[in-house]
This record gives structure tokens, sequence and C-alpha cells, in this order.
């Protein structure tokens, strides 16, 4: 059995189903990457992953243990953390707030400033702009942002919906050298959503085309 298994989703939004079947897995420690075009179910997968969107048919397995029916803050308890097409960070908050929030449900920050400084030392922009609110820094920067307060929550699966998107071109290289050292060095299991397939499928172990 693989680490994390989707096995015949079918799920959707209302009446429609947008995923149709869909079959995926990811080995523990590896990189995998899902690619296609928009509207085939790409981020609708993840959010069905993280429990955010109920399948109605299909089971979910992390670890050996079935989670299709465990609500969202659960899943995140037991290590699938998703960080979200478009970041969706809190604007309003500081970049040290943000990180803070995401560390919730890890031993209430036990570790806090131990994790916090590994952030930092991924992304030392956002050690630099800790004190700033996070609505006013670069799509870049609110991307590692967003990766960063995931990251507080010591995931052993890590979802990346679209990070490369928005973001300047000169950036797009740092997201990806990051995420392949997060992988590596954190031995967090990645499952990636991206559009830019050929930067996707240079860090990939294994990868899926859904159409």
């Amino acid at each position: 059995m693989s680490y994390l298994v989707g096995e015949n989703l079918i799920g959707g939004y209302g009446a429609g189903d947008i995923l149709k079947g869909c079959t995926i897995s990811a080995e523990k420690g590896e990189i995998s990457v899902v690619v296609g075009p928009n509207g085939a179910g790409k981020s609708t997968l993840l959010m069905t992953i993280s429990g955010v969107n109920k399948a109605k048919r299909g089971n979910i397995v992390f670890n050996g243990e079935n989670i299709e029916n465990t609500q969202p803050h659960k899943i995140v308890d037991m290590g699938i953390c998703q960080v979200p097409e478009g970041r969706r960070i809190f604007s309003r908050l500081t970049v040290e707030e943000n990180l803070r929030l995401g560390a919730y449900t890890n031993e209430l920050g036990k570790h806090f400033e131990t994790d916090i400084k590994e952030v930092y030392d991924l992304f030392p922009v956002l050690s630099d702009r800790k004190t700033q609110r996070g609505g006013t820094l670069s799509g870049g920067e609110q991307q590692m942002l967003a990766i960063g307060r995931a990251l507080m929550s010591k995931p052993k699966v890590l979802l990346l919906d679209e990070p490369s998107l928005g973001i300047a071109p000169k950036l797009v290289n740092q997201i990806f050298v990051s995420i392949k050292n997060i992988n590596k060095e954190k031995n967090v299991t990645i499952f990636l959503v991206e559009q830019n397939a050929k930067k996707a499928l240079e860090l990939a172990d294994r990868a899926y085309v859904l159409v």
C-alpha cells in the first residue's frame, strides 16, 4: 500500500462531478506531480484529499488509514497540510502572525521558536519582513509565506496547489528550489499540482496527467 492513495474518486461541487474515477498514489518521501488544463479537476483533487471537499465515492487512504470522512482539521492533525491556490494568507496580519497561526495544531506551538527559525532559514526574506502585513508582500513573498505557514504545522505530506501562479519569473525558480529542499531536507512528501509542467516534471518522482 502506498503512503497516500486516492482510489476511484468521484466528486465535485453540487450536482456536477469534476473527478470521475480519479486514482492517484504517492510513496513516502516522493514528489508526486499532477499536471493538466484548467478545469480538469486538479484543485478539486487536492481539496478532496484535504477533506475540504467530500468525495461522493471512492477511498482516500493515508499511511494505511481511511480518511475520506475525516474532518479537515483532523486531517491536518494527522500530517496532511494544503497550500491553496491563490495563497490565501491573512493579509491584515503580519508575517509572524500568519506563521503563528500555522502552528496552532503543532502542540500549541510548543516548538514555535525553533520551527519559525527553520522557516526563516528557508525563506530569509520573511525574516526581514516579519513585522510587515502579509497583504503588502509581493506575490512571490506571499507564496513563501503560505508555504511557511503550512510548514509550521510540521506536515508529513504537503499539498501544493499552483505555487508558481501569479509569481514573477525570477522568483519561480526560487520557489521550486525551496520545494525540493523541503522534500529532501525535511523529508516531507510533496503532492504538487502545477500548470508549469516543465518545471514540475523536473522535480517529479511520479507524475499524473489529469484531463
